[in-house]
């Protein structure tokens, strides 16, 4: 895909989460956190999840890190709430990917940030419910 002046080289998909992010925010009370961070690029993805059951009913998210960080967040997002744990759990980094649309080859890591934060906070619930 050629560098677009405009939108970074990215979709439109990936461009409207960027610029639109749903569920960011701070959630008081959640049920499980998961944090996720890449060392290489410095991307911090902090994932909020509210648990009833064994469904999600509520995600927030805070990213800090480049556009298609912040839009891989917000995707996730709308992929967990009302899925099942089992469910969640088997969201992948080109679920991620895929759902937007597809992400230039050298910001692939910012899907695995989504989903590696997302097994932190199934982590998260696992610990809290023993």
């Amino acid at each position: 895909m050629p560098l677009d002046q405009e939108n970074f080289g990215y979709n439109p998909t990936v461009m409207d989460h960027f610029q639109n992010p749903r569920n960011s925010g701070d959630m008081e009370n959640p049920s499980c956190i998961g944090l996720a961070r890449n060392s290489d690029c410095g991307d911090l993805l902090k994932l909020y999840l509210r648990i009833e059951g064994d469904r999600i009913v509520d995600v927030k998210f805070k990213t800090y890190g480049c556009g298609a960080a912040i839009a891989s967040s917000s995707k996730l997002t709308e992929m967990l709430i009302g899925r099942t744990l089992d469910d969640a759990a088997h969201i992948k980094n080109t679920d991620v990917a895929e759902a937007l649309g597809g992400l230039p080859p050298h910001k692939i890591h910012c899907s695995v940030l989504a989903q590696q934060a997302t097994a932190a906070a199934l982590d998260d619930w696992s610990k809290r419910r023993a």
